[in-house]
């Protein structure tokens, strides 16, 4: 299985970003890790193993790229404010960096952002912001409301990286039509302290006309044997079920 590891200064984030890619051809899966985690992380926990044959195939290539959670939403030091934009400057770098990185090396259009538990937030703000750069989201064990991280504090920057919030604000019916052609996988488990935000979240898109699959799985299944599972159900390939 090809691998390899790059670095670069971000323009967008004024910082060095690392990120490590696996396969070599095949849909581009834009991995965003769990909270505050890095990018050597699905690595390191057998995500990718999990997915050996698909990547052995060429069918994906992964594209794992490093969290600046720490500067944003986990950074006790900053306003609620500040910390929504220093997500938003994040998003820019997936945006402006990232894909263009990916496309140089794959020019695969099929584009998927995937994540487990704040991963899952990621890929599904990202994908509600900028639907025409994305094809599938897989969102495993995620969160949906991201005023907890804020201290009650909200915005319109915060609202910009809130999707539970974002969802019922879009007024461009273009951009509605476009997060209306993703293909959305949303799993919980039915234990996980956050289902209740997930079914939430679930008839926030549904009141848009938004199409996407609800996965219920039993349990708490918060954890990575289950995100394992699940991402060999839902990413797509022979080992999909769902």
């Amino acid at each position: 299985m090809l691998r390899e590891y790059h670095k670069w200064r971000s323009d967008n984030l004024n910082r060095d970003m690392e990120l490590l890619v696996f396969g070599h051809a095949g849909a581009r899966v834009i991995v965003f890790p769990t909270q505050s985690g890095r990018f050597w992380d699905w690595e390191d926990r057998q995500m990718v193993s999990s997915l050996t044959r698909h990547l052995n195939e060429g069918w994906l290539q992964l594209f794992c790229v490093d969290s600046v959670d720490q500067e944003s939403w986990d950074n006790a030091g900053a306003q609620g404010r500040q910390r929504a934009q220093r997500h938003l400057q994040y998003q820019d770098y997936i945006i402006k960096e990232v894909l263009p990185f990916s496309r140089s090396k794959n020019d695969n259009p099929f584009v998927m952002a995937v994540g487990a538990s704040f991963g899952a937030y990621h890929s599904v703000s990202i994908a509600l912001r900028f639907p025409e750069s994305f094809n599938r989201v897989v969102a495993m064990s995620g969160i949906y409301d991201i005023r907890p991280w804020t201290g009650g504090y909200d915005d319109e920057l915060v609202l910009q990286g809130n999707p539970c919030q974002y969802i019922g604000g879009i007024n461009d019916e273009k951009q509605l039509e476009a997060i209306r052609r993703l293909d959305m996988i949303i799993a919980i488990g039915r234990d996980d302290p956050a289902f209740v935000g997930n079914e939430t979240f679930s008839r926030s898109l549904w009141n848009r006309g938004v199409w996407h699959a609800f996965r219920v799985w039993d349990g708490w299944a918060h954890d990575w044997p289950y995100w394992q599972e699940m991402i060999r159900h839902y990413i797509g390939g022979p080992d999909s079920k769902g």
